[in-house]
């Protein structure tokens, strides 16, 4: 009788711990008690106990020191980046995210024109606004860039889209996109009748003037002109630029205020190029400043329709500004007969 109660003792025993790794395994394949779609950034140095930790206070997995066990088992090497996990996603799921790197990328694409405060808009979930303000002054970046004397990014970062990821450090990417500047970009600035960085500034000039890619090396043409006889350059978004540098950040055309306002980016009230691009340049425009098509023009107007009408004399100017005046003024005439009808 004894040897009979023993022996079921030690059934109840041998079942009760057979069924521990059994319930791990449960434990470690069930659905998660997420509800929601969350996102999980391991940062540089992270470890894997605070890892383990955080999934737990966000409610992604129910059992951090059940991960810490699996985690350690395995030698787990945390991959640095933004996981994106699903509802429901289970332990074992989360587990296999982190251990093969599955990030979570955002692509983010730098355009041609673009100026410091759309950068920074374009860029604000990954950078916190003061954080970016202070980078791009960074004379260190700049110095990545390949102008070591110059005061901004402005016009220092490439064209391109970028795969960011929200653990990556704030000047990390931008570091990245200076980078690809001075790999991509530097070396084609030079060979042109400016010095590499003048040649990026009327580069970002023309750009900001005409979207015709034909009339870019006319529009560098005019400039270059212009300087060469010791004439303001007169461009209106240097006064818009101006007025964002003031601090005003009214996204609106260029108003009589703007040009009349003193600055040192205002090219109606200096003398020669501004201090700095004013944007970022496209290639065509980089082209068009390195062999710019200079003649005898001084002057263009847009024509209304689209592009511009380029004249050598204030008198031939001021004949095209008319005709655009009265293009304008047609066009408001034909849509307000079109709202009345």
């Amino acid at each position: 009788m004894k040897r009979s109660h023993t022996s079921t003792r030690l059934l109840i025993v041998t079942a009760l711990l057979a069924l521990i790794p059994l319930g791990g395994w449960w434990s470690w394949q069930r659905n998660g008690p997420l509800s929601r779609e969350a996102t999980v950034l391991i940062k540089k140095g992270s470890t894997v106990s605070q890892i383990a930790d955080q999934l737990e206070q966000q409610g992604i997995i129910r059992s951090a020191a059940l991960f810490k066990l699996w985690a350690r088992s395995r030698k787990l090497q945390l991959i640095r980046g933004e996981y994106a996990m699903a509802p429901s996603v289970s332990m074992s799921e989360v587990a296999n995210k982190l251990r093969r790197g599955d990030i979570h990328f955002t692509n983010i694409s730098l355009t041609p024109a673009m100026h410091a405060w759309s950068v920074q808009k374009r860029l604000k979930d990954f950078v916190p606004e003061e954080t970016f303000w202070a980078l791009w002054k960074s004379p260190r970046l700049a110095h990545t860039a390949g102008f070591e004397g110059a005061e901004s990014l402005e016009g220092l970062l490439a064209p391109a889209t970028y795969r960011l990821h929200r653990a990556m450090e704030p000047e990390e990417i931008l570091l990245t996109m200076v980078e690809a500047f001075r790999d991509q970009v530097r070396p084609k600035l030079e060979g042109g009748p400016l010095d590499p960085y003048q040649t990026l500034i009327l580069a970002s000039l023309a750009e900001k003037e005409t979207n015709i890619p034909e009339e870019l090396p006319k529009v560098a043409g005019v400039y270059l002109k212009r300087l060469q006889v010791s004439m303001r350059l007169q461009f209106d978004p240097t006064s818009q630029y101006a007025r964002w540098k003031t601090g005003d950040l009214r996204f609106t055309a260029p108003l009589t205020e703007d040009i009349r306002r003193p600055h040192r980016f205002n090219t109606y009230s200096i003398a020669g190029l501004p201090p700095t691009p004013i944007a970022i340049p496209s290639t065509a425009a980089i082209r068009a400043a390195l062999n710019p098509k200079v003649g005898k023009d001084l002057y263009f107007v847009a024509t209304g329709t689209g592009g511009h009408t380029f004249a050598p004399s204030l008198r031939d100017h001021n004949r095209n500004v008319g005709t655009y005046r009265k293009e304008i003024n047609r066009q408001r005439s034909q849509k307000q007969k079109r709202i009345l009808k």
